[in-house]
């Protein structure tokens, strides 16, 4: 079967745990097939940002234009944009795809801290947000998109319907930033999915870990991979939570701060589907046969 093929449009973190990275991860374990479109380069580990480098947008247009005139696309997610003018001429290019789900985490600051679009890059979402399907927006950009003051659910969500009436898009308006709900003693993370006749609550379990960097580039690459699949909007927001959650809960547990998630939930997939092993190497045959017949 053919995979779903999704473009992202995001910058690159070298330490592997959000951007680009999170998002191929997410993409090749959920069954797509993910290209990049580089918008930036990130110096950046677990400790935060250390350098920033923005991709020209001429570049940025040459890699959409190569992935989408001859591979094709289902879904395009877009996270960080790294400046105005890019903002504006991705928007441009992906307001001609007939089609095409396009999802959009306006990333604005990173998970420690650190500033990943200035007020100009922020003007210019406008523009973003009127060619999404879906906008992904956590607690403080959606204060930052809206003007509102978010202190409760109700406010999540009246902020949430404020956006959608601006911008005609779905609204995915994450709540981990609010004060924890409980219910059943247990700590929840409602997540809203907010549309014009509809808001649907998504409610996770708290995963109490400092290891949660790039939580919304998955989150937002998984409901891509979902929605350019054919999956219906609630599924493959559902199956998005599910997989974010596990890897929450598969993190490595790697460096000194905020840590990357365990994408691959603690597997190494290609041993699960080997055959057999032949003398000191792997039998690529026998591996093939096995795995044409899955």
């Amino acid at each position: 079967m053919t995979p779903a093929r999704i473009l992202i449009i995001a910058g690159s973190d070298s330490g592997g745990g959000a951007g680009i990275q999170a998002d191929l991860k997410t993409v090749t374990l959920l069954g797509g097939f993910g290209m990049t479109a580089i918008t930036a380069i990130t110096a950046q580990n677990t400790l935060g940002v250390q350098g920033v480098h923005p991709i020209p947008t001429d570049m940025v247009l040459a890699q959409m234009e190569s992935c989408i005139s001859d591979i094709g696309v289902d879904a395009v997610k877009i996270g960080m944009i790294g400046s105005a003018q890019t903002a504006n001429a991705v928007a441009d290019r992906l307001a001609l795809l007939d089609d095409v789900q396009i999802i959009f985490d306006p990333v604005m600051v990173a998970t420690s801290g650190a500033l990943l679009a200035d007020d100009a890059t922020i003007a210019a979402f406008e523009k973003l947000m009127r060619v999404a399907t879906v906008i992904t927006p956590n607690l403080p950009e959606l204060e930052a998109l809206t003007g509102r003051r978010i202190l409760d659910l109700d406010g999540l969500e009246d902020a949430a319907q404020a956006l959608r009436e601006r911008t005609g898009a779905v609204i995915l308006a994450k709540g981990g930033h609010l004060p924890q709900q409980a219910e059943d003693d247990r700590p929840l993370i409602h997540d809203l999915l907010v549309d014009e006749d509809m808001v649907a609550d998504f409610s996770i379990k708290r995963i109490e870990t400092r290891h949660s960097h790039g939580t919304g580039c998955t989150l937002a690459s998984a409901v891509a991979t979902g929605l350019g699949a054919g999956l219906s909007l609630g599924d493959a927001v559902d199956r998005a939570e599910a997989f974010v959650a596990a890897a929450l809960a598969a993190a490595p547990g790697l460096g000194q701060g905020h840590g990357p998630m365990g994408h691959a939930l603690g597997l190494t997939p290609f041993y699960h589907l080997l055959a057999a092993k032949d003398g000191d190497g792997w039998d690529a045959a026998a591996f093939a046969a096995r795995y044409s017949d899955a």
